[in-house]
C-alpha cells in the first residue's frame, strides 16, 4: 500500500477479533509512534501495551473508576459501571497513549499533547498499511483521575487515547468522503 492510498482510505474499525498485531507488527507500530513531529525533541509521550490477561486488569482498573465516580441508582450509570470491566475485552490488543508534560520555554504543553496525539495516528496508521484493524478511542476513562493513578502517571500526564487493535471483524466498507469545500477555505 502507498503512502497516498494509505492517507485516503485508512478508516476506523470498532468491530475488532484476533489476532492482534505480532511481534513484528508491533515493532513497526512502535517505530512508526517515534517519528512524529516533535519540537524541541523532547519525546513528551509514553505508551503502555496492554493484552493478553492484562486487559482484564485494565478492565478492573475501569471499574473501581466506574464505582467511585458513578451512581448506580441511575440507570444509565449502573449501566456503564456493569460494562466497564468488559470495554478493555473488545480488541486483542490495547496501546494506551500518554502525553508526559515536560516544561520547555518554548515549546507549549498544547504542541506536546499535539505530538502524543500524532503518535497515535502514526500507529494507527502503521497498523492499517500491515493489514490490521484499529479505533483510537477516549471517553470517560481517558481523563479519569483514579486511572491515570493506577496506571502511575502523575497530575500533568495526560492520557490523549487509547489504540485498540485487532483483526478486522467485518469487511471494511468504503470510507465515506466528505466535501473538502465543509472543511477548507481561503484567507479572505
Amino acid at each position: 500500500m502507498n503512502a497516498i492510498d494509505l492517507l485516503l482510505n485508512r478508516q476506523s474499525d470498532s468491530k475488532l477479533q484476533s489476532p492482534g498485531p505480532t511481534k513484528k507488527q508491533l515493532n513497526i507500530i512502535q517505530q512508526a509512534a517515534l517519528k512524529v513531529p516533535d519540537h524541541g525533541a523532547l519525546k513528551p509521550w509514553e505508551f503502555i501495551i496492554v493484552e493478553g490477561d492484562k486487559r482484564h486488569v485494565l478492565g478492573e482498573i475501569y471499574y473501581q473508576s466506574a464505582i467511585k465516580n458513578l451512581n448506580p441508582d441511575i440507570p444509565a450509570d449502573a449501566k456503564m459501571i456493569e460494562r466497564s470491566k468488559e470495554m478493555p475485552l473488545r480488541a486483542p490488543m490495547i496501546i494506551i497513549a500518554i502525553a508526559k508534560y515536560k516544561e520547555h520555554l518554548k515549546v507549549p504543553r498544547i504542541e506536546q499533547v499535539q505530538s502524543a496525539g500524532c503518535a497515535v495516528m502514526a500507529m494507527q496508521q502503521a497498523a492499517f498499511a500491515q493489514g490490521l484493524a484499529g479505533v483510537w478511542r477516549t471517553g470517560v476513562y481517558a481523563s479519569c483521575q483514579h486511572v491515570k493513578s493506577a496506571l502511575g502517571l502523575n497530575e500533568l500526564d495526560e492520557i490523549v487515547g487509547y489504540l485498540y487493535l485487532g483483526s478486522a471483524a467485518n469487511d471494511f466498507a468504503k470510507p465515506h468522503r466528505n466535501e473538502i469545500s465543509e472543511f477548507f477555505s481561503e484567507l479572505k
